[in-house]
C-alpha cells in the first residue's frame, strides 16, 4: 500500500465528517485512512459507524483519553502504508493531493520525505469570538531557497534545524505539509511519536537523518484552525487549557512562564540535541532569543487578557540578572524591533489579524469544505 493517512481525533465530531470526506473522495485508490479515536464523547463514534463498510477505513479507539503523542502512535502502529500523511480533524485534503504525491514519489526515486505547502483556514471563533472566517493563500511563506520543485540538500536541511535553535523557522512545523516514509520513522524513532509536540520533533529529526527530502511548490492541503485546535488555545492566550487538551507539559530547565509553544520548542530542541549529539555538536538554544520572545509573549498576553498587569510585573521580577541583560539586548536586535513595530501597529487590526500575520477575513463561508471549494475555484493558484 502506498499511503496511510493518519487522522487522530479528540472530540472533533463537528469537524470530522468534512475531513474524512476530503480523504475518501480522493481520485486515487492505493491508500488507507486510519482514525485514532481518543475516547471521544461526541458524535465521532456515530460518524465512523456510518462509514464502517468502507474497506479503506480503519478505526482505533482508546478506552480512555491518552496524551497526543500516544494517540498519534496508535494510529501509526495500526497503519500499513509505505508513506505516512498526518491530518487533523479540522484540516482538509485538497482534490488530487494523493495522486500528485504519488507522482512526485515516483519521479524523484522514492525519497523519504516530501515537503509542500497548503492554504490556511481559520474557522469562526477559531481565535476570537465572532462569526468571521479567515484565510491565507499560503500556509507558510518559504524562503527563496524553496523556489522550485527540487531535492533539498543535506547541508540545507541541517542548517534549517540549526536555525531552529535560534528560533528562525524555515519550514512549516505542521505534519500536514510533509509526507514521510515509514522506513524513516521506524529507523529514527522506533515507530513512535515523541512528546510534547510530536510533529515538531519528528520533522526536525528527519531533516537531520532522512535519506532524501524533496520540495513541491504546490498547495495540497488546507491547514485548519478551529475552536478545538491547540492553535485556538495558543492564540486565545489560554496556554494551560491547550496543554491539558494535548495532555503534555512543556517545562525544561530554565523555562519561563509565557508561551507554551515556545517552551515546548525548547523542550523538543533539547531532546533533539541529545538524540543527534554528533550532528548538532556545538549547537545550543539561543537563550537571549528565548528570553526576548517570552517577554514579547507577555506583552501579547497582557493586551489580549491572558494575564493581568500584576502578573505581567511579577514575571519580570522572575528574570535573572543575565536574563535582564538579554532583554536589554533587544535594543540591538532587528528581529525584536520588528516584533515591537508589529505589536504597536496591531492595534488597528482585529485580534485574529493581529496575531496571525497575513491572514484575511472571508465573508459568507463558515466551514472548511465550503472554503476548499471556493479556494480551489478562485484562490488556490496552484
Amino acid at each position: 500500500m502506498r499511503f496511510s493517512v493518519l487522522l487522530p481525533t479528540r472530540n472533533g465530531g463537528a469537524l470530522l465528517a468534512n475531513c474524512i470526506a476530503s480523504i475518501l473522495e480522493q481520485q486515487y485508490d492505493d491508500f488507507e485512512l486510519v482514525v485514532a479515536d481518543n475516547a471521544n464523547t461526541d458524535a465521532t463514534p456515530e460518524i465512523l459507524a456510518r462509514l464502517a463498510g468502507d474497506p479503506r477505513l480503519k478505526v482505533v479507539r482508546q478506552p480512555q483519553v491518552v496524551p497526543v503523542a500516544e494517540n498519534w502512535t496508535a494510529a501509526l502502529q495500526a497503519s500499513a502504508g509505505d508513506y505516512i500523511l498526518m491530518m487533523g480533524d479540522d484540516d482538509y485534503l485538497l482534490p488530487g493531493a494523493l495522486r500528485r504525491l504519488h507522482e512526485a514519489i515516483e519521479a524523484h526515486g522514492r525519497p523519504e520525505c516530501i515537503l509542500y505547502n497548503g492554504l490556511s483556514y481559520v474557522a469562526p471563533k477559531g481565535i476570537a469570538a465572532g462569526a468571521t472566517s479567515y484565510w491565507a493563500r499560503e500556509h507558510f511563506h518559504y524562503g527563496p531557497e524553496f523556489d522550485r520543485e527540487d531535492e533539498v540538500s543535506r547541508e540545507t536541511r541541517l542548517q534549517i534545524v540549526i536555525d531552529m535553535f535560534r528560533f528562525r523557522q524555515r519550514i512549516p512545523l505542521n505534519m500536514q505539509t510533509t509526507v514521510f516514509a515509514r522506513r524513516a520513522i521506524d529507523r529514527e524513532s522506533g515507530g513512535r511519536f515523541e512528546a510534547p509536540f510530536p510533529d515538531h520533533y519528528l520533522l526536525n529529526a528527519l531533516l537531520i537523518a532522512a535519506d532524501r527530502w524533496v520540495y513541491l511548490p504546490e498547495r495540497l492541503v488546507v491547514v485548519g484552525l478551529s475552536p478545538k485546535s491547540f492553535g485556538h488555545y495558543f492564540y486565545s492566550q489560554q496556554p494551560g487549557a491547550g496543554l491539558a487538551y494535548l495532555g503534555v507539559t512543556t517545562d525544561f530547565p530554565g523555562s519561563l512562564p509565557g508561551s507554551a509553544l515556545l517552551n515546548g520548542t525548547c523542550a523538543w530542541l533539547l531532546a533533539l540535541k541529545q538524540r543527534y549529539a554528533r550532528e548538532l555538536q556545538g549547537v545550543s538554544i539561543d537563550r537571549g532569543g528565548y528570553v526576548r520572545r517570552q517577554v514579547y509573549a507577555w506583552l501579547v498576553q497582557l493586551r489580549y487578557g491572558g494575564i493581568t498587569a500584576a502578573e505581567f510585573a511579577a514575571r519580570f521580577r522572575r528574570l535573572s540578572p543575565r536574563d535582564w541583560l538579554r532583554v536589554l539586548g533587544a535594543a540591538v536586535d532587528a528581529d525584536s524591533w520588528g516584533r515591537l513595530v508589529r505589536f504597536v501597529r496591531a492595534r488597528r487590526k482585529t485580534q485574529t489579524e493581529a496575531l496571525w500575520h497575513g491572514i484575511m477575513p472571508l465573508a459568507g463561508i463558515s466551514n472548511i469544505r465550503e472554503f476548499s471549494a471556493w479556494a480551489t475555484k478562485h484562490a488556490a493558484g496552484r
